[in-house]
C-alpha cells in the first residue's frame, strides 16, 4: 500500500473525508443523507438550481427521504461556494451543502457519480451526463482522490469513458490505482421500500486496479452492512443491467401470460397464486398495465445497444421490451372490448385512471405506462380524468391534466375505473361499490364483489 493510498484511507475511516455527491436526483440525495448521518461532511453537487434551493431551506423533493431529517443535516452556512469550499474541511462534519459549483471538488476527497442516465428518442443510451461530470471532474481532480460511479450505464463505460476523460486533464502523470482511485457501484435503491434501507442492501464494487477496488470498499463499508467486491468495473456495470433485465423479462413473460390467459378465459391471477405453492424453481412476477420508474425499463436498453455494437442481437430484452411497451396499447383494447360490451365506445366514454405513478404509495411518475394510457384513451376521443393521491398535474403531450376529485359523484358518472397504480391508500371496496364498471389491472379488487358493479381484471 503506497503512502497516497494509505493517506485516503485513513481519512475515511476517520470521517475526515469530504464526499461529494454529482446529481441530486432520486439516488444522489439519499446518497448525500446516507453519508452525513455517518459523520462524513457531504458537498452535494447538481446543475438544476431548484434542487439546490430545496435542500438549502431543508425541503425533500424525494420521498424516501423526509424533509424534517434533511433539514437538521443541511450546514446553516448559507454563504456562497467559494466560500464553503475553503471551509469545509474543518467545520462541517456530518452536514450536507448543495451547490451548482463543481469547482468544490478541489476540496473533496471522494467523488459519487449519480447523475440521470435516461434513453434518448430513439431509445439509445444518452450517457451524456456522465461525460459532461467526467469533464467537469478532470477539471477539479487532484490526487490522493476515490471516484466511484453509480450511474447506470452500458458495460464499460467506466473503463473506456470516464477513465480516459479523467486521465486527459493536464494535471500531470496521474496514475489509477495509485494516484487516484476510480470504481464502478450500482446503485441498488429501492424507492419507496420502507423495510430495506440503503445500508441493508448489499454493495457490488468493481475498482479498475485491485488497489481501487480495495479504497472503495473501506468507504462503503462504513455505511452498508454487507460489501461484493467483483474483479472489474465491467462486472459491476454487468451486474446491475443483469438484475433488471432478470426483472423487465419476466415481467414481459407474466404479462404476455396474461394476454394468453384471457384468450383462454382464464384468470391469470389464480394462475398465479396457485404457481407460487411451489417451493423451488418459481419465482412470482404479476402482469400491468407496462414498465415504469427509471430502471427496468431503460437499463435492458443499454445492454442491448452495447451488444448491437458488437453485432449481437439481445434477443429476449428485444421480446420483452415488444411485450412491455405493447401493454398500455392492450389495456385501451380490453377497456374498448369491455366498454363495447355494455353499448359504448371509447368515442365520449368517460374514463377515470385511479393511479398515475409507476409504482404503489410512491410520487415518481417516470415512464409510467399510466401516462401512456391516457394519451392513447385521450388519442380514441375519451374524456379522461385521473386521481392519484401523490400527484395534482401531469403532462400529456404538453399539455396540463388536473387531478379530478374522487368521490362518489366522480365514480358513479364515469363510464369506466380504470385501476393502473394500487396506492394502498385507496378504499377498492368503496370504489367498486361506487362504480358501474371498474377495469383493475393489478389485482387491487381482489375478493371484492358487488351485484351492480362489474370488475374485470387483467
Amino acid at each position: 500500500m503506497n503512502k497516497i493510498q494509505s493517506s485516503i484511507i485513513s481519512k475515511i475511516r476517520s470521517r475526515e473525508s469530504v464526499i461529494a455527491i454529482l446529481g441530486l436526483g432520486y439516488v444522489g440525495l439519499p446518497q448525500a443523507v446516507l453519508f452525513a448521518d455517518a459523520g462524513f461532511p457531504v458537498v452535494g453537487i447538481d446543475v438544476d438550481q431548484s434542487k439546490i434551493d430545496s435542500i438549502r431551506n431543508g425541503k425533500s423533493y424525494v420521498q424516501d427521504v423526509k424533509s424534517d431529517h434533511l433539514a437538521n443535516l443541511v450546514t446553516s452556512d448559507k454563504s456562497d461556494s467559494a466560500s464553503m469550499s475553503t471551509q469545509i474541511h474543518s467545520t462541517k462534519p456530518g452536514k450536507i451543502y448543495a451547490s451548482t459549483d463543481y469547482s468544490i471538488i478541489t476540496k473533496a476527497d471522494v467523488i459519487v457519480v449519480c447523475v440521470p442516465t435516461p434513453l434518448s428518442k430513439t431509445r439509445e443510451p444518452d450517457i451524456s451526463r456522465i461525460v459532461s461530470a467526467s469533464q467537469e471532474m478532470a477539471l477539479y481532480i487532484h490526487p490522493d482522490m476515490l471516484i466511484i460511479v453509480e450511474s447506470t450505464t452500458y458495460p464499460g463505460t467506466t473503463k473506456d469513458v470516464i477513465l480516459p476523460t479523467i486521465q486527459s486533464a493536464n494535471h500531470g502523470p496521474f496514475k489509477v490505482g495509485k494516484d487516484f482511485f476510480l470504481a464502478f457501484s450500482p446503485e441498488r435503491i429501492d424507492p419507496g421500500n420502507s423495510y430495506r434501507t440503503i445500508s441493508d442492501i448489499p454493495k457490488v464494487i468493481g475498482g479498475i486496479t485491485p488497489e481501487c477496488t480495495s479504497v472503495a470498499n473501506i468507504l462503503y463499508q462504513s455505511v452498508i452492512n454487507e460489501i461484493v467486491p467483483v474483479s472489474s468495473p465491467t462486472v459491476a456495470e454487468m451486474v446491475k443491467l443483469l438484475e433488471n433485465t432478470f426483472r423487465a423479462a419476466n415481467i414481459g413473460l407474466i404479462n404476455e401470460f396474461a394476454i394468453m390467459c384471457e384468450k383462454l378465459e382464464v384468470d391469470v391471477w389464480e394462475v398465479i397464486s396457485a404457481a407460487e405453492t411451489k417451493p423451488f424453481g418459481f419465482m412470482a412476477f404479476y402482469p400491468g398495465p407496462g414498465l415504469g420508474g427509471h430502471c427496468i425499463p431503460v437499463d435492458p436498453q443499454y445492454l442491448a445497444w452495447k451488444l448491437r455494437t458488437l453485432s449481437y442481437n439481445a434477443r429476449f430484452i428485444q421480446l420483452a421490451d415488444e411485450v412491455n411497451h405493447g401493454m398500455p396499447d392492450y389495456v385501451m383494447e380490453r377497456i374498448s372490448k369491455i366498454l363495447n360490451e355494455s353499448g359504448k365506445t371509447l368515442l365520449d366514454a368517460k374514463v377515470m385512471v385511479i393511479g398515475v405513478t409507476y409504482k404503489a404509495d410512491l410520487d415518481d411518475l417516470r415512464e409510467s405506462p399510466a401516462i401512456d394510457l391516457i394519451s392513447l384513451l385521450k388519442d380514441r376521443g375519451s374524456h379522461v380524468s385521473y386521481h392519484d393521491p401523490f400527484v395534482t398535474e401531469i403532462d400529456i403531450e404538453g399539455l396540463s391534466l388536473y387531478r379530478a376529485e374522487l368521490n362518489t359523484l366522480t365514480l358513479q358518472q364515469s363510464d369506466c375505473i380504470v385501476i393502473t397504480t394500487a396506492h394502498s391508500t385507496y378504499d377498492w371496496e368503496w370504489i367498486v361499490d361506487n362504480s358501474k364498471l371498474v377495469f383493475d389491472t393489478r389485482n387491487a379488487t381482489n375478493g371484492i364483489r358487488n351485484p351492480s358493479s362489474q370488475v374485470v381484471k387483467l
